[in-house]
């Protein structure tokens, strides 16, 4: 699309900039509360918050207060919660069997948040690192991680999780051929309505260091994560996994990490006009809460700019650990 303008005094693009009504009226871009999803930590026990010292602000809450979590989130208006496991290391094994127990940390906390607000939508995690032993997202076998196995183990903890109430599976494993996969058993075993966000452009990313820590995996990881999670200086291969994705039954797509690939965001947007997320991770997150901290940059209005950022670049919500802190802010009218 081709601009023209017309020079100084005709144009004057301060006209729309000098109050408050006149800023509001030319703004292009909101953020709500609705765009929100608010990833929580979830830990064995009663009663118990665990703070994670590489995420000033955010603990591993015990099934209990993940409900109060959810009910103050529904308070909010923040339409969905992401579930992501503590898991005990007694129950890490190399086979990640614990991945679809019935009964496993997640679909307990899944079951308790949906008899207690049913209103509010809970989206999981699908990937094997969580459970397993190793530390990788996917089965390992000499050194390898396992593609097709890795599938039919997925297959089967996305089923478990279906059965227990969720609304919003997320695979996270970046495994080829998951998604096809895991909508055909979805549909097989009658849950024809669970959605699927894609993670289809997750980055071997190194923001994501504060949540391996979250979620106990950073001592248990052997090697790293580039055989299957994107190499950061790739954009055309993110296009053709969100085609890949869509095509096998993706409702929904993302785009892991957020603030540092939001020209990928919006290619995605742009190209296949798909509902697209973005996840702002757990080093994004602590870089501004470190920043914060120590008053180098006012904590509130930067946590809304990156927010009002993944907006801009085309993202119809936001993965963030900021969710309740800037829903209050939104309702106290910031924005």
């Amino acid at each position: 699309m081709r601009l023209t303008v017309a020079p100084t005094p005709t144009s004057r693009f301060r006209r729309l900039r000098a109050s408050p009504a006149l800023r509001a009226l030319a703004q292009e871009n909101t953020l709500s509360v609705q765009d929100l999803i608010w990833p929580v930590f979830v830990r064995d026990g009663v009663g118990l918050r665990q703070p994670i010292a590489s995420m000033p602000g955010v603990d591993r809450l015990s099934v209990d207060l993940v409900v109060k979590a959810a009910e103050e989130a529904a308070s909010l208006g923040i339409p969905a919660l992401c579930l992501f496991p503590y898991t005990d290391p007694a129950k890490k094994t190399e086979d990640c069997a614990e991945a679809w127990n019935p009964d496993n940390l997640a679909n307990r906390a899944i079951r308790a948040i949906k008899d207690a607000v049913p209103e509010i939508a809970v989206m999981t995690d699908v990937a094997l690192d969580p459970y397993n032993a190793l530390g990788h997202d996917g089965l390992v076998r000499d050194g390898i991680i396992l593609n097709d196995e890795t599938i039919e183990a997925l297959v089967k903890m996305s089923l478990a999780q279906a059965e227990a109430g969720a609304d919003i599976l997320g695979p996270s494993d970046m495994m080829d051929g998951r998604i096809g996969a895991m909508r055909s058993a979805l549909e097989a075993a009658g849950h024809k309505d669970v959605t699927i966000m894609s993670y289809a452009a997750k980055y071997a990313s190194a923001f994501y260091g504060p949540f391996r820590d979250a979620v106990g995996a950073s001592g248990a990881l052997k090697g790293d994560k580039k055989t299957y999670q994107m190499n950061p200086a790739n954009s055309l291969e993110a296009l053709r996994l969100i085609e890949r994705d869509l095509t096998e039954g993706a409702d929904m797509v993302m785009v892991k990490p957020g603030m540092a690939y939001l020209d990928i965001i919006h290619r995605v947007k742009a190209t296949f006009g798909a509902p697209t997320y973005a996840y702002q991770v757990s080093g994004e997150y602590a870089m501004i809460q470190a920043a914060a901290q120590n008053g180098w940059i006012d904590g509130d209005r930067v946590m809304l700019e990156s927010l009002m950022a993944f907006r801009r670049a085309g993202c119809d919500g936001v993965l963030t650990y900021f969710a309740p802190q800037a829903a209050r802010a939104i309702r106290a009218g910031q924005v």
